[in-house]
C-alpha cells in the first residue's frame, strides 16, 4: 500500500501542535468515556485520532477486536509509548514482564509461567482467600461504615502477596508494595508528565522513583530469601524459580522481579475493582442482592465459603460476570501494528496504534439487550455461546489473555460470597464515578455503610424460585 492508497477509518481533524494536544489530553482526562462514545456515535465502530504525527485507531466492534487479538495477533505487538517505553511507559515499573514484553521472549516467559497458573495449582490458594475473607468479616463487625475501595485493595493485595511469597513478607512490605501500585495508577494518567521530557524533575516523578525503589528492595530481597531456602514451600514464587525451558534455562532475578511486579498489579488491582463495582451495583439493585443472599444462605448457611462451594454458587458467578461487563477493570488496552494490515475493511499502516475499548463493546446494545441494565440473569450458557468472539473481554483476548484470570475469578467469588453472606453495603451519598486510570477505579474511594445481616435458611425449592425470577 502506498500512503495515498490507505483507507483509514474516519475521525476528527488531526491535532498538529503541542498546546492543542495538551488541551485535548486534559479534556480527555476529564471526560474520557464521553469523548470516546461521542467518537463512536459520530464516526462508527472504528475511529482514527491523529496527533503530532501519531495515529491511533479505536475499536469497539467484536469482529474487529477479534481480528487484532486473535486472527492477526502476529501482526501486532504491545504499544511502545504506553507499555514498553522504559521512561514513560508501564515498563518503567513492570520491566519486561508478560504485560509489556513481545515476540519470542514473551512466548518463552508465558510457557515458563503457565504451570504456576494451572487450575490445580491455584486451587491450593483457596485457603488463603478464605482466611483473608474471615479477617475482613471480623474487622467489619466493629464498623458501621468504611472505605470499601481501601478494604478491597488491602484484602486482594494480601492474598496476592501470600500466594506469591508464602509467609516471607511483613505487613510493612505489603504496604510498600501497595504504595507502589497506587503510584503506578497515577503515573499512567498524568497528561502533563506524558508531554514533558523524562529528565524534568516533577514531584510526581520523585514519588515514582521512591515507589520503584520500594518495589525493587522488597521483591529482590524475597527472591534472594527463596533462592537461599532452596525448597518448594508451595508458593507461586517457588514455581517461577523452579521453571525451566526446553534448554534447561530458568529465569534470572530480573525476569522474576518483572513478572512478580506484573502479577501484583494484575492479581490485586483488577480483582479489587471488580468487587468495588459489584458492591455499588448490588447496593443500587436490592432485588438482585436479595437473590444473591438467597443463594448464599442456602449453600453456606453463614459459614465462610471454600473453593468446593463455588460450583454451587451459579448466581454469584453471574453477578461477577455482569459487574465485569458494565465495569471491566481493564477497560481498554492497545496494540501497535508491526506491518501494514487490514481490519474491518480499513487499512492500518505499520506503527498504527490500535486501542480496544472493552468498556464500549461491553455496553453495546447489539450484543447486550438493555446494555446499561444490571442483569446478572443474562449470563446463561446459551447467552454466552451466542456472543460474538470479542464481545466480552474483561481479561483481554487471544493468546495474550490474562494468565491469572482463573486466580482472579476465584478470588472475587470467594470474597464476594463470604462478605455478602454476612453484610449488606449501602452507598454513603451518590455512587462514585468511574476513574479511568490504569484500571477502572471508583473516583474518590467507595464510602459505604456496613450493615450486618443474619443468614437465613432457604429451602432448595424456594431458592430455585427466587433465582429464576
Amino acid at each position: 500500500m502506498t500512503t495515498q492508497s490507505y483507507r483509514l477509518p474516519p475521525g476528527p481533524p488531526p491535532i498538529r501542535n503541542p498546546l492543542s494536544l495538551l488541551r485535548f489530553m486534559l479534556a480527555f482526562q476529564g471526560d474520557f468515556f464521553g469523548i470516546i462514545d461521542g467518537g463512536f456515535d459520530q464516526y462508527g465502530d472504528s475511529v482514527t485520532f491523529e496527533a503530532m504525527g501519531s495515529r491511533t485507531v479505536i475499536l469497539r466492534h467484536p469482529e474487529h477486536i477479534h481480528e487484532v487479538t486473535t486472527r492477526q495477533a502476529d501482526k501486532f505487538h504491545k504499544e511502545w509509548a504506553a507499555y514498553k517505553d522504559p521512561k514513560k511507559g508501564m515498563a518503567k515499573f513492570l520491566g519486561n514482564g508478560l504485560l509489556t514484553s513481545d515476540g519470542e521472549f514473551w512466548k518463552r516467559q508465558r510457557k515458563l509461567m503457565s504451570p504456576a497458573f494451572h487450575y490445580r495449582r491455584i486451587a491450593s490458594y483457596g485457603e488463603i482467600m478464605t482466611a483473608e475473607a474471615d479477617g475482613l468479616i471480623r474487622e467489619w463487625a466493629h464498623k458501621r461504615e468504611t472505605d470499601v475501595d481501601h478494604d478491597m485493595m488491602r484484602a486482594t493485595l494480601s492474598i496476592v502477596a501470600r500466594s506469591l511469597f508464602h509467609s516471607d513478607m511483613s505487613d510493612a512490605d505489603v504496604r510498600r508494595i501497595g504504595g507502589g501500585m497506587d503510584v503506578l495508577q497515577q503515573f499512567s494518567s498524568n497528561p502533563v508528565a506524558a508531554l514533558l521530557p523524562a529528565w524534568v524533575p516533577l514531584p510526581s516523578r520523585q514519588r515514582e522513583a521512591q515507589a520503584l525503589r520500594d518495589l525493587d528492595e522488597v521483591v529482590y530481597r524475597v527472591i534472594a530469601q527463596h533462592r537461599a531456602m532452596g525448597g518448594d514451600n508451595g508458593d507461586l514464587l517457588w514455581m517461577l524459580l523452579d521453571a525451566r525451558d526446553d534448554d534447561g534455562r530458568g529465569m534470572t532475578d530480573q525476569q522474576i522481579r518483572d513478572e512478580l511486579v506484573t502479577l501484583f498489579l494484575a492479581g490485586h488491582d483488577t480483582t479489587a475493582n471488580t468487587l468495588n463495582w459489584t458492591w455499588v451495583l448490588l447496593a443500587q439493585h436490592p432485588e438482585k442482592e436479595a437473590k444473591l443472599h438467597a443463594e448464599l444462605d442456602r449453600v453456606l448457611a453463614g459459614r465462610t465459603p471454600t473453593l468446593a462451594d463455588l460450583k454451587q454458587l451459579p448466581y454469584t458467578d453471574q453477578v461477577i460476570k455482569e459487574s465485569m461487563r458494565l465495569y471491566p477493570p481493564a477497560f481498554t488496552f492497545s496494540r501497535q501494528a508491526t506491518a501494514d494490515v487490514q481490519v474491518g475493511g480499513y487499512d492500518l499502516p505499520k506503527d498504527t496504534v490500535v486501542t480496544v475499548m472493552s468498556y464500549a463493546v461491553h455496553r453495546d446494545a447489539r450484543w447486550y439487550p438493555d446494555p446499561l441494565k444490571f442483569e446478572p440473569e443474562r449470563w446463561t450458557p446459551e447467552f454466552e455461546s451466542s456472543l460474538p468472539k470479542g464481545a466480552y473481554i474483561p481479561f483481554g483476548g487471544g493468546p495474550r489473555i490474562c494468565i491469572g484470570f482463573n486466580f482472579a475469578l476465584m478470588e472475587a467469588q470467594i470474597l464476594l460470597a463470604a462478605l455478602a453472606s454476612r453484610y449488606q453495603l449501602r452507598l454513603k451519598g451518590a455512587a462514585p464515578t468511574p476513574d479511568p486510570l490504569l484500571t477502572l477505579r471508583p473516583k474518590g474511594g467507595l464510602h459505604m455503610q456496613v450493615i450486618p445481616r443474619t443468614p437465613q435458611y432457604v429451602p432448595a425449592e424456594d431458592l430455585s424460585a427466587v433465582v429464576a425470577e
